[in-house]
């Protein structure tokens, strides 16, 4: 398996690359792209063959027959979490952000409010906000470089309004593989709050060794107000796709999901649910293991490289490969480290405060690259941090 020598996206109707510039003022032909998160590699070839199979038939109809997709999905969470689930509360969406838009729209009304845990991924407040609905943001703690979570503070925040709790399991940005000890702490707060938890576990198969993610599926008492969200997009790079999956086992909240899914006229999309059956099985298994490899890798040069420049300081990852790299150390306001990284650097990186509060002094970097475009972006972000030496 490649992933020194991937194809170049530069004009390709590739976002992290085509619109680097328009909206960071980083030229493609000689910046790096680092901001969006999806990866540098070509899928695993058990993909490329469903699709080039798919191109071969010539005929792209409507999709029949789920069984062998689901049962794809059944088998990859069983032997890679260790989680059982009903073909049956399987709902497919337009990847996990319309799943989390459907979630909002299923299970809480104009006005509610919907708790986050931040900084955490910048589309929940973008969904939650478009839908009229009220961002209730709880600081997460910053202890010894790691996030941790203070329910003593937040259950004082509470002020009955809120009707629903979006955990990022792993989280983004910071990485957390959360422990079963801290999940049943946010199952606990979701219970005293009468929350509905959605468990958004997208990078639940991107966890380096040292740590285990457990499913939310997996932590008792919570089964009747829970409702878990998956996809391959981010484990295999086909976010293109748009192809996710809401997880339903209680059977009101299913119904609820369902009648929202019936009313918008949702309908999968074929090219996804192919791609999906193809990557869960033990030759997409390989793959993965083989990239998260590669990863870990990158992780160890990046951290290294950034923590030696002084002020600097990355996030160890325990998942997922975005970087979570700490400028307050620096001194700098947000602008002008902001303005080294994307002037000096010359690399597209997505901006802290997007991830709510707590994210003012921190940028995101993507990792999943070759190696010698994360060496380049270590050797330019010293540079451009020179003075600092």
């Amino acid at each position: 398996m490649n992933f020194d020598t991937p194809p170049d996206r530069r004009g390709t109707h590739c976002v992290k690359w085509d619109r680097m510039e328009a909206i960071y003022g980083v030229p493609a032909d000689e910046g790096i792209s680092m901001w969006v998160a999806d990866m540098e590699f070509e899928a695993a070839p058990v993909i490329k063959r469903a699709v080039q199979d798919m191109v071969d038939h010539g005929v792209y109809g409507y999709f029949g027959d789920e069984s062998a997709y689901h049962a794809a999905i059944c088998w990859w969470m069983a032997n890679r979490h260790g989680w059982t689930v009903d073909p049956a509360a399987i709902f497919t969406t337009h990847g996990l952000v319309n799943g989390t838009a459907m979630c909002v729209d299923a299970f809480t009304k104009p006005g509610d409010g919907v708790v986050l845990f931040t900084p955490v991924y910048h589309a929940f407040a973008r969904v939650i906000t478009s839908a009229k609905r009220q961002v209730v943001e709880c600081e997460m703690t910053l202890e010894d470089g790691r996030y941790t979570m203070d329910f003593d503070r937040y259950d004082a925040q509470m002020t009955g309004s809120e009707t629903m709790l979006i955990l990022c399991s792993p989280h983004n940005p910071g990485g957390r593989v959360w422990s079963r000890a801290e999940l049943e702490g946010v199952a606990a707060f979701a219970k005293r709050h009468n929350l509905i938890l959605v468990s958004d576990e997208i990078h639940h198969d991107l966890v380096f060794d040292g740590h285990t993610h457990v499913p939310m599926a997996k932590i008792d008492g919570i089964a009747d107000r829970l409702v878990m969200m998956t996809a391959t997009t981010k484990t295999f790079n086909i976010a293109g796709s748009h192809t996710g999956n809401v997880i339903i086992h209680d059977p009101t909240l299913r119904a609820r999901f369902a009648a929202r899914m019936a009313a918008l006229g949702m309908s999968p999309n074929s090219f996804g649910l192919f791609m999906t059956t193809a990557a869960y099985s033990p030759e997409g298994a390989e793959w993965v293991d083989a990239c998260l490899s590669y990863i870990d890798e990158n992780r160890r040069i990046f951290d290294a490289g950034i923590n030696a420049i002084p002020g600097l300081a990355s996030m160890p990852l325990e998942a997922t490969y975005l970087a979570w790299v700490d400028f307050s150390g620096t001194g700098m306001a947000m602008q002008e480290f902001t303005d080294r990284v994307a002037r000096d650097a010359k690399i597209a990186v997505n901006a802290g405060p997007t991830f709510g509060k707590g994210g003012a002094d921190f940028l995101r970097f993507n990792i999943a690259a070759p190696r010698s475009q994360v060496e380049d972006a270590v050797a330019r972000m010293a540079r451009a941090f020179g003075d600092l030496q």
